[in-house]
């Protein structure tokens, strides 16, 4: 007798149910529908509360107390303890520090300058075929600054500059000494590193000015700051990065940890320290022209006066100088930064410590001749180019602005562009209920990230709106979106025709090269020139500032694309268009997100200094409460701004950070 067994019936899942738990199970897709949920419930609770601007309710004037707070300051300066015993002296310091450099320079006659930039540039690139072609670099480079009339100006800026690069490669060393060394330390200064790092320059002058004033202090610190967090990074990244076999061997030959330190990790970390290096210095140079805003002087302020005026020809004379020092200074650390590593030093007689001892004799009989033919910079070889671009600024103007048949012209593109474009994104934007605006932050940032995103997100759009200047933000936001839109078109354009084309891309790259070196204010000039002080000058310029970096990012992502991946899907017979769309910018999609967080960034970073050019919104409060010390004004501008860079940031951030 055999008992019947029955195997227990199981329920089979119908099409439609599989494919909604499969839905549930995708990464976005079950997001999406957590959303809609979501929105379901709170939509109509939004609804219930309003629409419109940000209820005035919610309001929070933080103005007045640091208008207060800006009066003290200034009451109190010379009499308080704080400042009598502590700030007082580090402005003092500051002041001195860069004076004794200005004037160190100026004693070593424009001749001693000008040998010390090309000599230090040669030996520091190799002595060789590499050395003399950045040494040219530097010649054309100091020799322009001194013909363009702007030698004086020049050494206040590289002046500035030493002072700044000395205390942020210092502070950058020892912090990123610790993070590199202590697991806890790292995990602390991360965000705060990445916060640092994709905030505007713009925000980091008004703290300064609030407790220091205007003048070469705050902008000295304000520099120092903006610049240390690449070469914190760096640091720490080349120590942790250490050959674990090198730590192996040294520990086993029993040598202490500071031992360790300094015979093996930081000697295996120079190479990043100098990649640290050369970005503290380009980085440190972009804030030192733009604190021409806090009474930096030097070529920055030749160039903010000039652009205050709408004085292209003197703007021009002042930035090309600028661009020059960026190219010269990037140029040489580069080279350096490339030699480290880069094989065993030369062996010939100038090689080592003899090279460095030719560059000595050479700039002492260059310092010595200052004393047959001056210090100062002939007069005679000077040149004034500022009329002629005026005027060929003024023939540009009057042929190209308007009345061109078909294309119409620089100034029709403007109106239309802020007509059809800028105007309606952002009343559009401005339209939207700020509890929607609230929730679509949320959203994209949960979908890119995580829930920690999402809040971090959206408590800084919140906080826009407290500060009282949701409409201003706005205003900013829908200009970052449409310089963002036009660059990620032209970017991306651009990075997959030079990944297809390899001569294009030979081509591109000493262009890209130089422009990443500009600093942002640079670019204003050109814009103007064309375009005049709009609010389409701001974006294109911040357009023109980001392409570089986008372009660069997305012919890189699509190089690196498996070549198996493309093998199979040419064996398949996919057409050209097919591989591209099918295979590369799907697999390139890391690269093509990093690009679109890099490019926001820098987008935000013209569009606020575009409020010198007719930017207006967060910018130009900005710029107003530096100008006329309405501290309130302006911080609080400043705040919204950093709140909107973390909002940017943070929708794009996170699938950036997966990239390896």
């Amino acid at each position: 007798m055999t008992a019947a067994v029955s195997a227990p019936a199981t329920r089979k899942k119908t099409p439609a149910v599989r494919t909604f738990r499969d839905a549930l199970r995708h990464p976005v897709k079950g997001k999406l529908f957590v959303l809609a949920a979501i929105a379901v419930v709170l939509v109509p609770v939004g609804i219930a509360l309003g629409g419109g601007d940000w209820p005035s309710a919610l309001h929070v004037d933080i103005s007045g107390p640091l208008d207060d707070v800006n009066r003290w300051v200034i009451d109190n300066r010379d009499s308080h303890p704080l400042f009598l015993y502590f700030l007082l002296h580090l402005s003092n310091t500051a002041t001195d520090a860069v004076g004794g450099v200005y004037d160190l320079l100026h004693a070593m006659g424009w001749l001693g300058v000008f040998a010390l930039g090309v000599l230090v540039a040669w030996r520091a690139a190799g002595l060789g075929r590499g050395g003399a072609k950045v040494a040219g670099t530097a010649f054309g480079a100091f020799a322009l600054c001194g013909l363009l009339g702007m030698w004086d100006a020049t050494l206040l800026t590289i002046a500035l500059m030493v002072v700044a690069v000395l205390l942020a490669a210092l502070l950058g060393v020892l912090i990123g000494l610790a993070a590199g060394l202590s697991d806890r330390v790292d995990r602390a200064l991360r965000p705060v590193l990445d916060t640092m790092q994709v905030l505007p320059a713009f925000a980091y002058l008004l703290p300064f000015v609030l407790v220091f004033g205007t003048g070469t202090p705050a902008a000295l610190f304000c520099t120092v700051i903006y610049a240390a967090p690449p070469m914190a990074r760096l640091t720490a990244l080349g120590l942790r990065g250490a050959d674990p076999s090198v730590l192996e061997a040294s520990t086993s030959l029993g040598t202490s940890p500071w031992q360790r330190l300094r015979t093996a990790r930081l000697p295996l970390a120079r190479r990043q320290m100098l990649l640290g290096l050369n970005q503290t210095i380009m980085m440190a140079l972009s804030m030192v022209v733009i604190a021409a805003l806090v009474g930096a002087g030097g070529l920055g302020e030749e160039v903010y006066s000039a652009l205050s005026t709408v004085d292209v020809g003197k703007a021009l004379t002042a930035g090309i100088p600028i661009v020059l020092i960026a190219i010269w200074l990037d140029r040489t650390t580069a080279a350096a930064g490339d030699r480290v590593g880069g094989g065993a030093p030369g062996n010939g007689p100038l090689h080592g410590r003899a090279g460095w001892a030719l560059v000595g004799a050479g700039v002492a009989v260059a310092v010595c001749a200052r004393f047959l033919i001056g210090g100062a910079w002939p007069e005679a070889w000077t040149f004034d180019i500022s009329t002629p671009v005026n005027k060929a600024q003024g023939w540009i103007t009057e042929h190209f602005s308007s009345g061109i048949p078909v294309l119409g012209g620089t100034e029709a593109w403007s109106e239309n562009f802020t007509l059809w474009i800028l105007n309606p994104l952002r009343d559009g934007l401005v339209w939207l209920p700020w509890w929607s605006v609230l929730l679509i932050v949320a959203a994209l940032a949960w979908l890119v990230g995580s829930w920690a995103t999402a809040l971090t997100a959206t408590l800084a759009m919140s906080a826009i709106g407290v500060l009282g200047v949701w409409t201003k933000s706005l205003d900013t936001l829908s200009q970052v979106l449409a310089a963002l839109f036009v660059t990620l078109v032209l970017g991306v354009f651009a990075g997959v025709v030079s990944a297809r084309m390899g001569r294009l891309e030979r081509w591109l790259r000493p262009v890209l090269d130089a422009m990443q070196t500009m600093p942002q204010f640079v670019y204003l000039i050109p814009v103007v020139a064309l375009f005049g002080v709009t609010r389409a000058s701001a974006i294109i310029a911040a357009v023109v500032y980001a392409l570089p970096a986008v372009v660069r990012i997305t012919a890189q992502g699509l190089r690196e694309v498996d070549p198996a991946a493309m093998e199979a899907a040419r064996s398949l017979g996919a057409s050209t268009r097919q591989q591209l769309f099918q295979v590369q910018l799907p697999l390139a999609r890391p690269a093509l997100q990093l690009a679109v967080n890099q490019g926001v960034v820098l987008v935000l970073a013209v569009v606020v200094v575009g409020a010198l050019v007719g930017g207006g919104a967060l910018g130009y409060d900005v710029v107003k409460g530096l100008s006329r010390g309405e501290m309130g004004l302006g911080m609080t501008a400043g705040l919204a701004i950093v709140c909107l860079g973390l909002v940017l940031d943070r929708v794009t951030q996170p699938a950036a950070r997966k990239r390896p």
